[in-house]
C-alpha cells in the first residue's frame, strides 16, 4: 500500500501539539498595521490554536503527524 501524501503547505504552516490540537500563526499581521489597534497587535502576538472544525481539515492534510 503506498503512503499518503502530506500537503507541503500545511506542514510548513501548522504544528500538532502533544494533546492533538493544531497550532497556527495569528492571522491579519502581514500589512496594514497602522490601521490596527494596539490591542489587536498585542493580542495577535505569537501563535493560536485552531477551532475544532478547522483543526479537523488541517489534520486531514497531515495524515502522519497525529
Amino acid at each position: 500500500m503506498p503512503k499518503m501524501k502530506t500537503k507541503s503547505s500545511a506542514k510548513k504552516r501548522f504544528k500538532i501539539t502533544a494533546t492533538g490540537k493544531v497550532k497556527a500563526g495569528q492571522a491579519g499581521k502581514r500589512h496594514g498595521m497602522i490601521k490596527r489597534t494596539t490591542k489587536f497587535i498585542r493580542d495577535a502576538r505569537g501563535t493560536t490554536t485552531l477551532s475544532a472544525p478547522d483543526a479537523k481539515i488541517v489534520k486531514g492534510f497531515m495524515p502522519y503527524d497525529r
